[in-house]
């Protein structure tokens, strides 16, 4: 099982950039698929995530408008749009794949937001 994040990187405040997670070793859209967010000194905590068929997602709620996360079921991949970056969000972001019985994590990338 792989998870492997890519697409992270120093960023301007009011930037953008799009994470992208590629997954294999396991029925990747038989599973939810999550970002998480870790800050130097603070828990991780959720970003987004967005059920197995793409149906459905789901945003913390003071990323609501900046961020969109989507998959792509035919490519094994689930990606993280974030705009409009603040030094705020700078973390090592993490995908997380997941189900019922099963969950799965990236080694995560880096994101700095910063002048």
């Amino acid at each position: 099982v792989q998870l492997v994040e890519s697409g992270g990187g120093l960023v301007q405040p009011g930037g953008s950039l799009r994470l992208s997670c590629a997954a294999s070793g396991f029925p990747f859209r038989s599973y939810g698929m999550s970002w998480y967010r870790q800050a130097p000194g603070k828990e991780r905590e959720l970003v987004a995530s967005i059920t197995s068929t793409g149906g459905r997602t789901n945003y913390a709620d003071s990323l609501k408008g900046r961020f969109t996360i989507s998959r792509d079921n035919a490519k094994n991949t689930v990606y993280l749009q974030m705009n409009s970056l603040k030094p705020e969000d700078t973390a090592v972001y993490y995908c997380r794949a997941h189900t019922s019985f099963y969950e799965y994590w990236g080694q995560g990338t880096q994101v700095t937001v910063s002048s």
